[in-house]
């Protein structure tokens, strides 16, 4: 079992930064990769960045690409994600989760999730 607890959530206006954490705790040393999604209300849980565990290799969303940067800290067993350059259609519940599917961009292969953390970006 892994288990994962989401930080940093919060309410920006549109053109700022924010930064969430993900600490992992438990049989992480079998995740393959870590990713984060969002889910806005009525919307299905929505791929934003990924990396695998070792190697370092990141995947990101092209709604997302040049603002967000996600980045791991493999002592701490934390996962990070940057979010710059904020606009209010990133707002939304944002998700870390583990999986041991290479198949980095898509929930259902997903085995771990956090509880979410909210952030509202104002226009």
């Amino acid at each position: 079992q892994v288990q994962l607890v989401e930080s940093g959530g919060g309410a920006v206006q549109a053109g700022g930064s924010l930064r969430l954490s993900c600490a992992a705790s438990g049989r992480t040393f079998s995740i393959y990769a870590m990713g984060w999604f969002r889910q806005a209300p009525g919307k299905e849980h929505e791929f934003v960045a990924g990396i695998r565990w070792r190697g370092g290799s990141t995947y990101y969303a092209d709604s997302v690409k040049g603002r967000f940067t996600i980045s791991r800290d493999n002592a701490k067993n934390t996962v990070y994600l940057q979010m710059n350059s904020l606009k209010p259609e990133d707002t939304a519940v944002y998700y870390c989760a583990g999986t041991y599917s290479s198949d980095i961009t898509t929930a259902s292969e997903y085995s771990y999730w956090g509880q979410g953390t909210q952030v509202t970006v104002s226009s």
